[in-house]
């Protein structure tokens, strides 16, 4: 056992039939707990699931909303931003952006705009939030920003691209040098 509790599983071989027969084992939501979500504020629905592949497909989209000019800045805002309630940061960033303007989430920082209701980049369908996955996703947000850079013959500061990114953890210490490496 590689952590050393006693009793716990481990998934062997890629095998998460366990898991899968385990949740669905379990009672789920109630109608109850529907209902009492309907009444809370802010959306009910989520676009995610934009990893690095997804968003690169979508690359020759992105360049044209830029090259058009209905793309004025991409904003990558990452980590934490902690569990206190007065904590705003990152709402207050989102918030504050024009409508032309995209965001990629990284980490735990998407939960404080989740609920924001921020719409689509300004004439056209792309949503203006696309969740990259948790804060070890970073790799992700950085072969975009790399693809954009290539594509323009340009380094990473002369993209149209702006971080807000803080981490609490012993893992920001590998971004913020992996940043560094990338000349950021």
């Amino acid at each position: 056992n590689e952590v050393g509790w006693p009793g716990v599983a481990h998934i062997e071989g890629r095998d998460f039939s366990a898991a899968i027969e385990q949740a669905k084992s379990m009672k789920g939501f109630t109608a109850r707990d529907v209902e009492k979500a309907a009444k809370l504020p802010g959306p009910k629905e989520y676009t995610v699931g934009f990893g690095r592949q997804t968003i690169l497909d979508a690359a020759g989209s992105v360049i044209s909303l830029v090259d058009q000019g209905k793309l004025s800045r991409i904003v990558v805002i990452g980590g934490c931003d902690g569990t206190e309630g007065e904590r705003s940061y990152y709402k207050d960033v989102a918030q504050g952006l024009p409508d032309d303007s995209l965001i990629l989430t990284l980490g735990c920082g998407k939960y404080r705009i989740n609920g924001l209701a921020l719409g689509n980049v300004a004439g056209t369908d792309l949503p203006r939030v696309l969740d990259m996955g948790q804060c070890n996703d970073s790799y992700g947000a950085a072969a975009v920003a790399l693809a954009l850079a290539d594509h323009y013959k340009t380094d990473l500061n002369g993209l149209p691209l702006s971080l807000a990114l803080s981490w609490f953890e012993q893992k920001a210490v590998a971004v913020l040098l992996s940043l560094l490496h990338l000349g950021v």
